[in-house]
């Protein structure tokens, strides 16, 4: 039987006044325009063969972001199952991204359905910093486990 797909993704955090904070991307594209609750997600993305996890999260968060993964230790988050049975490895990296900066990059798809024309659309189509219990109820509910995962503050 043929291994899930594996997904890495950096989980971005900050120390606030009110405690920590992480930033969630939203998914680009009609699917999930109208989506909030549960829609929300770390940066991520496929692991290519052979590639190590952790380079791979950094791909795509800048490929997501716009912006490179900051530098430093990453902490790992260990890895959760979606719904979907692909599987995602979490890290995190404490720093600070402008959200009005993000520029994904995109995909095309046919649309609208059974149009017979391509359209294409970000990746992500916007982020945002939450506090924990805000993301909580943002997050995909399996990668809501990476928050319990963080370090203190």
């Amino acid at each position: 039987m043929a291994k899930a797909q594996t997904s890495a993704g950096i989980l971005l955090y900050r120390r606030a006044a009110a405690g920590l904070e992480v930033l969630l991307v939203h998914p680009g594209g009609p699917y999930f325009a109208r989506k909030d609750a549960g829609a929300w997600s770390i940066p991520k993305g496929m692991v290519d063969p052979g590639e190590d996890v952790l380079v791979a999260a950094r791909r795509e968060f800048a490929e997501e972001t716009g912006h490179p993964a900051p530098n430093g230790e990453a902490i790992e988050l260990g890895e959760v199952r979606l719904r979907s049975g692909k599987h995602v490895v979490g890290f995190a990296l404490e720093g600070d991204l402008d959200v009005a900066t993000i520029v994904s990059n995109t995909f095309e798809i046919p649309w609208p359905p059974r149009s017979g024309k391509r359209q294409s659309f970000p990746e992500v189509d916007r982020g945002q910093w939450f506090s924990l219990a805000q993301a909580r109820e943002k997050l995909n509910e399996a990668q809501a486990a990476f928050l319990d995962r963080l370090p203190p503050d």
